[in-house]
């Protein structure tokens, strides 16, 4: 009997030591572990102070106290598990400011991030910036900037600020295509971001694509809309593809430029309360409309969109839209520094939250497979504006 629990006990005594093993294999070399007890006075004070002190103490490398303290302020948002709440340290902040003014220094690239999968991909390049001339198309990956890779918890917005830069400088970014990385040095330069494009097709179908909805974006539609008017318009495309939103303000100053007087969006927060944004004006676009949707339509795009859709103000053309139906605010913080934060649901007029859902189109059709990778499509060639040219001959 003794012999059977002498051979237990040494077995389980083989076993602690495997498992002390496979841990010390697993997590390196530990030579002890710290516990504070409640009469020490490390483990009287706030956690965050406990682990400042014991990084002041034992830690062995160098500490950059600012961006400790940066980083925890990141690590607070980044808790809240919401891919669209963001902190932005004061240099990050006044580059969303001056992104969203339409002029700022960079390599003249379109990017979006997955909300699932965090990568990085190029929209479009700008036509005539250091991306294009360097070959980088819509559909490459970004995987590290300047040798460094993009880790899975670095928002879109930090990523980009580390892309722009002062003009002259030269940065390097790594993209993968088709599973095979390339490095491009691109050299920066200011980026005029036109975020309104137009022209007149035949037959005076006008034809405006909103690339994103910015400061200046209010004043270049009127600008397109006027002068295809004034040329004598009578149908319009309007092309919202690949258009990642905005600010609210500008899409709902652009919608009360195309509908009838009423609600075109509607907000509701944590408490229930309500926000109602409408249309006021006595103009609207009186020519039939055909609306250019895809996947990489979202946000403020899906809200000019699903307005016109629920006035059955015009007919949406291409696929199903993005699904982002909140919303967020930017708060600025004391020193410059910033927090975006999702604040509210929206609503279509009739009361359609698309989010995590999308818009489906009145008449789907899917860009053909031989454009997807082009930089610029020809519009003769373009299957969905097509498409919408069709739907336009039938008003």
């Amino acid at each position: 009997m003794k012999k059977g629990k002498i051979k237990v006990r040494s077995l389980i005594k083989d076993i602690l030591i495997l498992l002390l093993l496979v841990v010390c294999i697993m997590e390196g070399i530990m030579l002890k572990v710290f516990v504070f007890s409640s009469d020490d006075g490390i483990a009287r004070k706030s956690k965050l102070k406990q682990l400042k002190t014991v990084i002041d103490e034992y830690y062995l490398g160098e500490v950059d106290e600012e961006q400790l303290r940066e980083y925890s302020y990141k690590g607070m948002i980044a808790g809240l598990e919401d891919p669209y709440s963001v902190y932005y340290t004061k240099e990050e902040y006044e580059d969303v400011e001056e992104s969203s003014e339409g002029i700022f220094s960079g390599v003249g690239i379109v990017l979006t991030q997955d909300m699932e999968t965090k990568a990085i991909t190029v929209v479009k390049p700008m036509k005539d910036g250091p991306a294009q001339k360097a070959g980088i198309k819509a559909g490459d990956i970004l995987t590290k900037v300047e040798g460094e890779e993009i880790s899975s918890d670095e928002d879109l917005s930090s990523v980009v600020s580390r892309v722009k830069g002062k003009e002259g400088t030269k940065v390097t970014l790594t993209f993968s295509r088709d599973g095979k990385e390339k490095d491009y040095t691109l050299t920066r330069q200011e980026i005029k971001n036109p975020t309104v494009e137009y022209e007149m097709l035949e037959n005076k179908v006008g034809y405006i694509k909103i690339t994103e909805f910015d400061e200046v974006t209010v004043e270049q539609f009127d600008d397109a809309l006027s002068q295809l008017e004034d040329d004598g318009m009578k149908k319009l495309v309007l092309d919202l593809r690949d258009n990642p939103g905005g600010l609210l303000d500008a899409v709902v100053d652009i919608a009360d430029r195309i509908l009838p007087t009423g609600m075109i969006v509607y907000t509701e927060d944590k408490n229930g309360k309500k926000t109602e944004y409408e249309a006021k004006s006595a103009e609207c676009v009186e020519q039939p409309i055909a609306v250019l949707i895809n996947g990489n339509s979202a946000s403020a795009s899906e809200i000019l969109a699903g307005a016109i859709q629920d006035y059955k103000a015009g007919t949406l053309v291409g696929t199903t839209s993005y699904g982002k139906g909140i919303v967020q605010n930017i708060f600025q913080l004391g020193d410059g520094s910033a927090v975006k934060l999702t604040i509210a649901n929206y609503y279509t007029p009739k009361g359609r939250n698309i989010h995590k859902k999308g818009i489906d189109p009145d008449v789907e059709v899917e860009l053909k497979e031989s454009l997807k990778d082009e930089i610029e499509i020809k519009k003769s060639e373009d299957n969905q504006l097509q498409e919408a040219l069709k739907v336009l001959e039938k008003e």
